[in-house]
């Protein structure tokens, strides 16, 4: 049910934002700004948003923007654990595991943004007066906003009333969701949405399992619920084509049958990529994918075998 009323406790009420990214135009319909919010139930081997996984603030270290300790040094200066200490190149050097429980003065301390924390908290208020700011493009092109991650329904408190209360200031909204929440989050966040996009990356339960974390039997029970429940709703399903996991006739026709009865819902391919990778250094992780690259040959196939399923309402990426 379509609830319309708004309180101050629910305007300042607080999530975990990781970025708030404006004009993008391939995250809904029209131009679009992002709301990045972190927490994600699933780790996908192929993630490009690694920032976006955990659920509370992470420091990210970019020894390139670093103008070193001989100029600077103000980020060890800061630490109030030694987790920072000099290293070679005239940079310093971070262990992590002296980090602890801090609001991570360091970052601050910084001044040329070498050190920088990915997710703070931020009010419903605050998200939506910076992305009211563009009212004007969503007005030209039937843009708006749209809730990104991580997994944004998993903050399903601080992510419905960002919907609610964008819809109250004539907003479009959207979400992008992997669909691995509980059934209860869909349901809440759907009467405020108008457009999802939804991943659907495999349909094997243990293959999925084996690349992800978890099996798809919520994923999977989630997407119907969508499709079933809100038959008004315009729904894009996606598939990140990724090497070795699912750039498979087979795999992507089984999806593609999955999707067929439901007659609202259009279907995209999106190519794998590697934009993340270096995200993943800043956070002295490795890249699960390693050096991994989709052959440019696959998408073409996977393509003609999806449109042989759907027909028109496979859509070509932008």
């Amino acid at each position: 049910m379509y609830d319309d009323t708004t309180t101050d406790d629910e305007l300042a009420r607080e999530g975990m934002v990781f970025n708030i990214q404006k004009y993008s135009v391939h995250d809904g319909p029209g131009i679009r700004t992002l709301v990045f919010l972190k927490g994600c139930a699933l780790r996908c081997r192929w993630c490009s948003n690694p920032e976006s996984q955990r659920h509370h603030p992470e420091l990210a270290w970019n020894a390139g923007r670093c103008i070193g300790l001989s100029k600077c040094g103000h980020c060890i200066e800061a630490c109030p654990h030694g987790a920072l200490t000099p290293g070679d190149d005239d940079k310093p050097k971070l262990d992590r595991s002296l980090c602890g429980d801090c609001d991570m003065p360091c970052a601050r301390a910084c001044p040329s943004q070498g050190l920088i924390v990915y997710g703070q908290k931020r009010t419903v208020r605050d998200v939506l007066d910076r992305v009211e700011q563009d009212m004007a493009f969503y007005a030209r092109s039937g843009g708006g906003m749209t809730l990104s991650g991580g997994e944004p329904l998993l903050q399903k408190d601080f992510a419905v009333a960002l919907l609610k209360n964008g819809r109250k200031r004539r907003m479009k909204t959207a979400v992008e969701t992997c669909g691995m929440v509980p059934e209860e989050n869909i349901r809440e966040a759907a009467p405020y949405l108008n457009f999802a996009l939804f991943d659907l990356k495999h349909l094997d339960r243990e293959v999925h399992k084996a690349h992800t974390g978890a099996h798809n039997d919520r994923i999977l029970a989630n997407f119907r619920i969508l499709a079933e429940e809100f038959p008004d709703l315009p729904i894009l399903a996606r598939t990140p084509v990724i090497p070795g996991f699912n750039d498979d006739p087979e795999v992507i026709a089984q999806i593609a049958e999955f999707i067929r009865p439901f007659e609202r819902v259009r279907y995209e391919l999106l190519p794998y990529h590697r934009l993340g990778t270096q995200k993943y250094q800043f956070l002295h992780r490795e890249p699960p994918m390693g050096e991994v690259t989709l052959d440019k040959s696959v998408m073409p196939v996977l393509q003609k075998t999806a449109a042989s399923i759907i027909g028109e309402r496979l859509q070509m990426p932008h």
